[in-house]
């Protein structure tokens, strides 16, 4: 199965879950789960929510921030991955000057 996220329009809005600032988000949807293009712009956030469908995998592919599960605070940066398992509650923010850009996997159980 190929995902091509050149053919997936971007859209953009206000940081998810009552986030800070704005995020552009291409997304491609199957029975394996969602696959997620974020742009999260310079200062913005994904406010606290619940991790409820599954596992979120989240690689940095560019840029800075920080993200807190189940109040345990991760540093992101460029070729890091950061895991939020089920269940669990997540806030990241874009603590850098450019956007932070995350290759997000919500595999379904």
């Amino acid at each position: 199965m190929l995902i091509d996220f050149n053919q997936i329009e971007p859209v953009t809005g206000p940081g998810m879950n009552h986030g800070a600032g704005e995020m552009t988000a291409q997304m491609a949807a199957n029975t394996c789960g969602r696959f997620v293009l974020n742009r999260i712009h310079p200062y913005g956030s994904i406010g606290i929510h619940e991790q409820k469908s599954g596992n979120e995998i989240n690689f940095v592919v560019s840029g800075t921030g920080k993200a807190i599960c189940n109040g345990k605070e991760e540093r992101l940066y460029a070729g890091c991955c950061h895991i939020c398992p089920q269940g669990s509650t997540q806030i990241i923010e874009n603590t850098g000057i450019d956007d932070l850009v995350l290759f997000t996997a919500v595999v379904e159980k």
